[in-house]
């Protein structure tokens, strides 16, 4: 009971009274930082929901990835706060905080040498999301490998093509990156038909394909907007060119433009219009007959060189 007096009387009260409130003054601080914080991401989250909701896209997408966003940057700066806000701490506690800053800077540095391969995939990651460069569900090409996006993360993009074949790409490994139905889609198609064919008639057809097109009660509302016919783009050693586009829904242009050349074909077809093919001859050379002869001889029972019997009287 005594030495707890002898500690109690050497406790010097008139330090730990200003300095305890130094630390609560510290932390009502750090409250209010994190509030002002709060607020600021909580507006900025609005304002990402509200620009994906003007481009049209689906709002269940606009609020994933506005929520993923927030979270990374509310954790990276309430971790920021924190940090500063213990050393602070430790200051008023009378510690000396040089050696710890020392510390933390060779182990930062050390991790940085070890990992800067993941800062730079996360921080791409990061930039690609904020900036609405792709999505789940888009058609892309990265790195020159096409195929529809599944998996968009902060390290990595996961593409599936055709064949079903899953690639992995690190973000900060991307060179480059296209994407083939952010917004809206196109399907550019060159028709080819023979050199004595009108082609105004050929594209007047073509424009009738496309309205009807566009008037379809499935096909239509895919398209955008009405076909565009650019008109001859080059004279082809069999063909003359005529391209156009059609604009669609993202991810719609391979549909509507399988659709499109059925109708083409069909039509082409009933108005005669000659759509160039290659032809090739074949051909058995001198040593053999045509095989038409070959069975006449056959079936008359002559063999091959030999002339008619001679009738005797």
């Amino acid at each position: 009971m005594d030495m707890l007096q002898q500690i109690i009387q050497e406790i010097g009260w008139e330090s730990i009274i200003p300095t305890t409130l130094r630390v609560l003054v510290i932390l009502f601080i750090v409250y209010l930082i994190k509030k002002v914080v709060r607020s600021a991401l909580e507006r900025l989250e609005g304002r990402l929901v509200q620009r994906g909701k003007t481009t049209g896209e689906p709002p269940s997408e606009v609020q994933k990835r506005s929520e993923t966003l927030i979270k990374l940057l509310r954790q990276g700066i309430y971790a920021a706060i924190w940090v500063l806000a213990l050393l602070v701490l430790l200051r008023q506690l009378g510690f000396e905080i040089a050696p710890i800053l020392a510390g933390a800077g060779i182990i930062g540095l050390a991790v940085g040498f070890g990992a800067q391969n993941l800062v730079r995939d996360v921080i791409s990651g990061f930039f690609i999301i904020l900036e609405d460069q792709i999505r789940v569900g888009d058609v892309a090409v990265i790195n020159g490998t096409g195929g529809l996006v599944e998996k968009v993360n902060f390290r990595t993009i996961v593409l599936r093509d055709l064949t079903g074949t899953v690639h992995v790409f690190p973000n900060g490994t991307i060179n480059t990156l296209s994407n083939m139905t952010n917004t809206w889609s196109a399907y550019i198609f060159d028709l080819g038909v023979a050199y004595k064919e009108d082609t105004d008639k050929v594209v007047e057809l073509i424009k009738k394909v496309g309205e009807s097109l566009k008037t379809d009660e499935y096909f239509g509302p895919l398209m955008v907007d009405n076909l565009e016919v650019f008109g001859v783009d080059k004279f082809a050693d069999s063909a003359v060119m005529i391209r156009g586009r059609i604009k669609t829904r993202p991810i719609k242009q391979w549909e509507v433009g399988r659709e499109f050349l059925r109708r083409i074909k069909k039509t082409f077809d009933e108005n005669r219009i000659e759509i160039p093919f290659p032809h090739r001859s074949v051909y058995f050379g001198s040593a053999s007959k045509p095989m038409d002869i070959k069975l006449l001889e056959n079936s008359s029972g002559l063999s091959p060189g030999s002339g008619p019997a001679d009738s005797r009287g």
